[in-house]
């Protein structure tokens, strides 16, 4: 097998394995009636184009033998008939949309519900590197799509109720119409797939990547407002984002350059033969006077409707090229999310076991990549109710060993045990503020709570935020609180979650980095009260009081101190 039937058939073959996972899914017998109902207007739609098509040959006729009469009943026919093909083409315009706003509800889900399982988005963004931008392909690719996809299927079932009828009428007026047809498609298709396909393809699939490239520097750019601010990195980040749209407009000018001039010097060349081949081809008979001039009209007709719907894909060529590029981000994602695990060379890996306590033992940890050992053969043990400060060298592996626990990394040897991740709670250094209200921030990650509003001000109260609801309105009203509250304050609201939510144990990864020692010494009082297992990774010696056990990693080795 050649190249381009590789290509070929790997591309049909992508598309086969995203669109049947509607097709088959629990949403099937829905999705198979809209189909069926959009094809019967199809249907109906190319028999009123044989029926104006016709009529439009016998108002030319009309003309030619000056029938007043039948000239005036054919343009009757001719306006009633826009009317009705109006109704038709809104009508399966409507149900094509509809269709295709399901199957992206549906394929979004889907990919959503892969995206968030087993904390792939995780792994995709810091582990395995391949997929750029999973947040467009989800957003934007699977939009284009299932709308793509519809509006070619179309196009494709019009083309085949097309072809069928109105190469009848061609062949009952002339089959040497019928053979200049099947010559002219071949030369088309061959001209249009063979030539420009592959390279069209490749250079949309490249100008979707480095459009996303581009976006998201933008949006790294306001994330990060007030440090580039701050650093006064205006000049450089200006450079950077300015070297990224030039990939982009780099990119472009190859496309404009395939698609606006090699592809339509050829397209629109092909595009006007139907209009002169049947006037070519029965122009002899009609100034002999075999046949009536309007027989022209309505052969001319008839062949351009076929020639184009035979044609339909050199005609949209171009978003044909960009539906590829959407198939092919979209078959590698899932790809990805479906193996992920076996996207690196198989290595050792630590073994996570769940258990009432959490434990190490003879745990060496790696970077995911395996390039770089953090530390040996670390064991200990953290009793019900105990606490554990780990201190250490910045780029140690202190709050990597956090990540082996919670089970992000499993990159080196050993086995951990650890209770479920249901029954644990990760506070990191910079919390993440959910976008909602500030009830959700204080529910979060758990979900819902039972707690009545007063009880939600006492836990407020507890931190030190005493006015944060009466501050902003209430516990429910909205706002951007990674924005509106300081890193302190949203530390305190982050611990705030644990008295919501009182896990039976806690990982605190430099949780109170940006309080003042007053505040750090309430909270951990706060957490030693409850009874609660904890881990902590800190740098101030201030901490150890508030712990059973402290050990400090180093590039020797780990040193137990107490």
């Amino acid at each position: 097998m050649n190249l381009r039937k590789r290509f070929k058939f790997q591309s049909v073959k992508r598309f086969w394995s995203i669109a049947k996972l509607y097709w088959f899914g629990n949403e099937q017998q829905g999705a198979l009636a809209l189909l069926v109902f959009l094809g019967v207007l199809l249907f109906a739609n190319t028999q009123l184009k044989v029926v104006l098509n016709t009529v439009q040959g016998n108002l030319i006729t009309s003309l030619a033998a000056k029938n007043s009469p039948g000239f005036w009943q054919g343009i009757l026919l001719v306006l009633a008939g826009i009317m009705i093909f109006g109704l038709f083409n809104s009508g399966y315009g409507y149900v094509r949309e509809t269709l295709g706003i399901y199957w992206r509800r549906w394929l979004t889900n889907f990919f959503l519900d892969k995206y968030f399982s087993d904390r792939s988005f995780y792994d995709l963004t810091y582990l395995y590197k391949d997929i750029d931008n999973p947040d467009q392909r989800i957003s934007e690719d699977i939009a284009n799509f299932c709308q793509q996809c519809l509006q070619f299927l179309v196009n494709i079932v019009e083309s085949i109720f097309v072809v069928g009828t109105f190469s009848i009428i061609l062949w009952s007026i002339s089959q040497s119409l019928v053979f200049a047809l099947v010559i002219y498609s071949i030369l088309a298709y061959a001209l249009t797939i063979g030539f420009y396909g592959k390279k069209l393809t490749n250079l949309n699939y490249e100008q979707l990547k480095k459009e996303a490239n581009f976006r998201f520097g933008l949006v790294r750019i306001r994330e990060n407002a007030e440090s580039i601010a701050f650093y006064n990195g205006i000049i450089q980040e200006d450079n950077k984002i300015k070297l990224i749209f030039q990939e982009v407009f780099q990119n472009f000018q190859k496309l404009i350059l395939w698609s606006e001039v090699y592809l339509n010097i050829f397209k629109y060349q092909f595009s006007y033969l139907p209009v002169i081949i049947p006037a070519i081809i029965l122009g002899n008979q009609v100034l002999s006077g075999e046949i009536l001039v309007g027989k022209v009209v309505e052969a001319g007709g008839a062949f351009g409707q076929v020639a184009f719907s035979v044609n339909v894909i050199m005609y949209q060529f171009e978003k044909f090229t960009k539906f590829a590029a959407s198939i092919n981000r979209l078959y590698l994602l899932n790809h990805s999310l479906k193996n992920r695990h076996i996207l690196v060379e198989p290595q050792e890996v630590i073994k996570i076991i769940p258990s009432n306590k959490i434990a190490v033992e003879n745990l060496t940890l790696q970077t995911p990549n395996y390039e770089k050992t953090l530390f040996r053969n670390l064991s200990i043990t953290l009793a019900t109710g105990q606490g554990l400060l780990i201190m250490g060298e910045s780029g140690c592996g202190k709050s990597s060993l956090l990540r082996a626990v919670a089970g992000l990394w499993n990159s080196g040897t050993g086995v951990i045990f650890r209770p479920e991740l249901s029954e644990m709670l990760f506070l990191p250094q910079r919390p993440y503020m959910m976008l909602g209200s500030l009830r959700d921030q204080l529910f979060y990650p758990f979900g819902n709570s039972h707690l009545t509003d007063h009880q939600l001000h006492e836990i407020l109260q507890k931190v030190n935020l005493l006015d944060l609801d009466m501050r902003f309105g209430g516990f429910d009203v909205e706002q951007d609180w990674s924005e509106v509250l300081s890193l302190g304050e949203q530390q305190r609201l982050a611990f705030a979650r644990f008295l919501v939510s009182k896990p039976k144990y806690v990982i605190l990864d430099e949780a109170t980095s940006a309080l003042d020692e007053q505040n750090e010494a309430s909270l951990y009082d706060l957490l030693l009260q409850s009874g609660t297992t904890f881990i902590s990774v800190g740098h101030r010696p201030t901490l150890k009081r508030f712990h059973n056990l402290v050990i400090f990693i180093t590039a020797d080795g780990v040193n137990d101190t107490k």
